[in-house]
């Protein structure tokens, strides 16, 4: 069993998660510096691209009011480096019991991604009682977030996947959603043009959802 306390808590510093997939290294510590100046601490930089460990380090090195994890972890090996590179916490796309017990044993709290109601099961068995529910737009979104609240009270999650400004605040208003997680925050186009301002300006529209 990990503990879950310390992934709730990353719901403490704001209402939403920045879904972050950095493609060139050097943008990693000026991203992650405008989205702290819009008042966003808790950062996922998911290992979807080459360059995510390397900009995973560089934040957790240079950016110390960040708190940064990494996302899109599907093996014991991603956990690993994952770890070594510097992150605090873990995100997965889903729930097995090998990716847990490896970011038990390298102490690196993972907050695991569910979609059903026997993952659900499955997770919260292992000591798991915060997740992460994705695809959340594409399995049934608020709908299926308010029929899981009925037979897992005890169980929160952070809904990520096709979540924007525009329908956050549906997902923040149930009472089992603690935090939502979005890739509007950090868009392509503004990335790669560097127009870390308007990066600052999305952060601090998405630290007022709540």
């Amino acid at each position: 069993m990990s503990s879950d306390l310390d992934t709730l808590s990353l719901a403490e510093h704001g209402p939403v998660i920045p879904v972050i997939v950095i493609d060139r290294v050097e943008d990693a510590v000026p991203l992650a510096r405008a989205l702290v100046a819009g008042g966003v601490k808790v950062l996922e930089v998911t290992l979807r691209t080459p360059a995510a460990l390397a900009a995973i380090a560089a934040i957790s090195k240079e950016v110390p009011d960040a708190i940064v994890g990494a996302g899109t972890l599907r093996t014991a090996a991603d956990a690993v480096a994952a770890k070594q590179a510097g992150s605090r916490f873990a995100v997965s796309p889903g729930f097995t019991h090998e990716l847990a017990g490896a970011c038990e044993a390298h102490f690196l709290p993972l907050l695991p991604g569910v979609s059903t109601a026997s993952e659900v099961m499955m997770a919260a068995d292992a000591g798991y009682r915060f997740l992460k529910l994705f695809p959340a737009t594409a399995v049934g979104g608020a709908t299926l977030l308010k029929a899981l609240a009925g037979p897992f009270p005890d169980v929160a999650f952070c809904p990520t996947g096709g979540i924007t400004v525009q329908t956050a605040p549906d997902f923040l208003a149930l009472p089992n959603v603690k935090v939502c997680g979005g890739s509007w925050l950090t868009p392509a186009d503004a990335v790669k043009a560097g127009d870390w301002s308007r990066i600052t300006q999305l952060a601090r529209e998405a630290s007022a959802l709540r």
